[in-house]
């Protein structure tokens, strides 16, 4: 492990020069500001001195990941999300979407009727000891067949990852309402219209120009926080024409800020960096003719209370009235580990969630289980690196249909 210290007259100049020197890679371990003693104080400035330390075998680097976002923007700087489902590899053509379900549909009914010939066979070969209620019993399961088609459609929602508990409560609320021997469209269709209700109508960015709203992201390490804010600041600034600027609390890698210096560079926007809540305060009356005010945060283990009480202080120094709060989680987290981490943050805050990762698994259970699980509203997907592209509000009927229709 190298440890270095560096100083300047400013963090920024200071945080530079730890950069140009030991790379994007390092780590800021401590900053402190150091005013002068004695009469010095009155005429000299004081400077700033950051403690930077370096793994002296780190992983590989992968750098043509930020070119290729760079580029991205760059080449193409009005190409804008929309609110509507774009086309990509998360939002299908909707068709092909359908064609999915329609392929589902033809697999329960050729399931159900393998199953019902199976059932013929073992009535014909049944003892003649069995008894009269045993025959109507075996009758009456044959005839409805509405069993074996949910029976079906819950180890379709099984291999998508949902979690047990809440496939009982779907299946369960839905079979009351089906008429004896509804066709597999009908118990798909109610099926689908449950799990769209649960999830509900997502909620995005309602930003009223004039009012510096602050809204914070906040999540673990590595979840593509600082990327989404790029996205998200790209289509405020660019589409909605709304006055943005930037602002990072996340100072322990220089590689986070310098990559939110570089997006602020592109979109022209301010940022501004901050390492307590106090100078976070102090920002409120700069930063106060702004439209809103995007805010990226350190990624925190929700096992350290300390680092969680920190993150409270810090959201804590914008009035509420001022501030919104979104979680950012990868779905491709282990739901296991998700449920501690959802538990952690609404300790915290409220918030509403925006899932990450969407590109890098087929599986997309976990947002109807946290969704099912909080009760918070649900935001945005993010389903890939490219900036702006690669973002869009979660579309209930798009998740559901995953679900119910497999990979693609």
């Amino acid at each position: 492990m190298i440890i270095k210290k560096f100083t300047g007259k400013t963090q920024t100049e200071a945080l530079k020069a730890a950069r140009d020197e030991m790379g994007s890679d390092a780590v800021v371990a401590n900053t402190r500001e150091i005013r002068p003693k004695g009469l010095a104080r009155i005429f000299k400035k004081p400077i700033y001195e950051v403690t930077i330390t370096l793994d002296e075998n780190p992983p590989k680097h992968e750098p043509s990941r930020k070119e290729s976002m760079m580029a991205a923007l760059k080449s193409n700087p009005n190409v804008i999300v929309e609110d509507d489902v774009p086309k990509s590899p998360f939002y299908p053509d909707p068709k092909a979407l359908e064609l999915k379900l329609n392929n589902l549909t033809t697999m329960i009914e050729q399931q159900m009727g393998h199953s019902r010939a199976a059932m013929n066979v073992e009535e014909s070969q049944a003892p003649a000891h069995c008894t009269e209620k045993e025959k109507k019993d075996s009758q009456a399961e044959k005839e409805d067949s509405n069993v074996e088609c949910l029976r079906l459609i819950y180890n379709q929602l099984a291999d998508n990852e949902v979690d047990e508990q809440y496939i009982n409560q779907v299946i369960g609320e839905v079979e009351p309402s089906l008429k004896k021997d509804s066709s597999v469209e009908n118990i798909l269709s109610a099926v689908y219209q449950k799990i769209v209700l649960k999830l509900g109508k997502s909620e995005v960015l309602d930003v009223k120009p004039g009012k510096a709203d602050y809204v914070f992201f906040i999540g673990p390490t590595g979840v593509g926080k600082t990327t989404t804010i790029a996205k998200l600041a790209s289509k405020l600034k660019l589409e909605k024409k709304l006055n943005v600027a930037l602002l990072t609390a996340d100072t322990y890698r220089i590689a986070a800020v310098e990559q939110l210096h570089t997006y602020a560079n592109i979109l022209n926007v301010p940022l501004r960096v901050v390492y307590t809540e106090t100078e976070l305060k102090d920002s409120l009356d700069d930063l106060k003719n702004f439209d809103i005010v995007l805010v990226d945060t350190a990624g925190r283990s929700h096992r350290d209370p300390k680092q969680t009480d920190d993150l409270r202080k810090l959201l804590e120094a914008v009035p509420e009235d001022k501030r919104q709060v979104y979680l950012v989680l990868s779905v491709a987290t282990k739901y296991n580990d998700l449920i501690k981490i959802t538990q952690t943050y609404s300790d915290i805050s409220d918030y509403r969630l925006i899932f990450t990762k969407l590109d890098e698994t087929s599986c997309l259970g976990n947002i109807f289980n946290i969704k099912m699980l909080t009760g918070v509203p649900l935001s945005y997907a993010t389903f890939g690196q490219q900036v702006p592209n690669d973002i869009s509000r979660l579309d209930a009927q798009t998740i559901a249909r995953h679900l119910l229709g497999g990979e693609d």
